[in-house]
């Protein structure tokens, strides 16, 4: 597990991450959302040993990883700016990391490099944005490593391709019990991926849920009330938004979902269906309840 207490990092006059608490827990992928300047990437690199905290400790199982060789080798980092030595080709890097990584996958290599058509003996740097990318998931997973860090890893990636590396870290965390932790200003690219999510925001973490917990908790429901009928008498349902077309209301309503349905069933509508919510209306839905419009900090 991966720990992160009180963790702060200042550049100057700048908190770039300000007093964050997480846990991010073995074999579940973690999403962390925020806008550029929100201190996904300095969360990440201080996780990577590459930066010191200036407060707080972030640790993996107890263990803290700066200036620790044995922590590193428990994880992968892709980072956003991605760097590889000059003139190399990935049949170079595989090379390099198999020294790094001695679990590091020869053959897995080999064969995921044919299945996205890249060639391992050309120089890296004739490569476009995206197959860059690829190269460095497929040198990460086939690190295997316990942990991969992705700061913007589907950023330049098709939809095709991002679906490949999305089954690729399934398949993985399913064989292994990879842990993926995923950096992105994006919240639709991680809808389909997540088990956990935190929104970082001017350096701490706004939010932080599991998923499941959270669509559980939290229902869309279309209606047609009684004539006459308004939603405020509803009993026993916490109502946090409700748009109105004509007689159709949209309510977005906090508990159980048994709950919500024997509500409706008692008040006897006319009309009445739950519908699942996105990742995206469920945040909307709680970052608007602590007073913050997520639509400004996120897309």
């Amino acid at each position: 597990m991966i720990e992160a207490v009180n963790l702060t990092k200042r550049f100057d006059d700048i908190v770039a991450v300000d007093n964050i608490n997480a846990q991010i827990r073995d074999g579940n992928v973690f999403g962390l959302i925020g806008t550029n300047g929100a201190g996904k990437s300095t969360f990440l690199r201080m996780a990577a040993g590459i930066l010191k905290p200036d407060g707080g400790t972030i640790t993996i199982d107890g263990t803290e990883v700066f200036e620790n060789e044995e922590a590193k080798r428990r994880f992968f980092y892709i980072s956003d700016d991605q760097y590889f030595f000059s003139n190399s080709t990935p049949r170079d890097m595989m090379a390099y990391y198999r020294i790094v990584y001695p679990s590091f996958d020869k053959e897995r290599f080999h064969g995921l490099m044919r299945s996205f058509d890249l060639d391992e003996g050309r120089k890296i740097n004739t490569f476009s944005k995206g197959m860059k990318k690829q190269v460095s998931v497929i040198c990460g997973v086939c690190a295997r490593t316990d942990y991969l860090f992705c700061d913007e890893t589907f950023d330049g990636l098709d939809p095709v391709m991002r679906q490949a590396v999305k089954s690729i870290f399934a398949n993985d965390m399913q064989e292994r019990n990879l842990t993926p932790i995923i950096a992105s200003h994006n919240l639709r690219e991680l809808e389909d991926i997540c088990d956990h999510v935190g929104l970082l925001h001017k350096g701490g973490i706004l939010l932080s849920r599991d998923l499941d917990e959270m669509k559980m908790n939290i229902h869309k429901v279309q209606c047609v009330l009684a004539e006459g009928m308004e939603p405020e008498e509803l009993a026993g349902m916490e109502i946090i938004k409700t748009e109105k077309r004509g007689r159709l209301l949209t309510l977005t309503v906090r508990g159980d979902l048994s709950q919500v349905e024997h509500g409706m069933q008692t008040a006897n509508p006319v009309f009445y269906e739950t519908i699942p919510l996105s990742l995206e209306e469920i945040f909307i839905s709680e970052t608007e309840v602590v007073g913050y419009d997520i639509k400004k900090l996120i897309f």
